[in-house]
């Protein structure tokens, strides 16, 4: 269980990382930076685990962040 908890907290600090880079950014939307460089570069799995941990409360992730993961949860259920 707790290694479980350890791979969260690590998908939720690399999350709010990209978040950090895309915010910033003025221009555009933070939030599609986000999602679109979560859906290039996380493999399925990382995905799933951070879509789960969304559905869970997701603790920790910075808002654009936690607006990414659903924005992407949500089309990816689409497809």
């Amino acid at each position: 269980m707790s290694g479980h908890m350890a791979f969260d907290d690590k998908l939720v600090m690399m999350a709010n990382q990209i978040g950090k880079f895309f915010t910033p950014q003025r221009q555009g939307d933070p939030v599609a930076g986000i999602a679109t460089h979560i859906r290039k570069f996380w493999d399925p799995r990382m995905r799933a685990a951070i879509y789960a941990h969304l559905d869970q409360g997701g603790a920790g992730l910075d808002e654009p962040v936690r607006q990414a993961v659903a924005r992407l949860k949500q089309a990816e259920a689409h497809h």
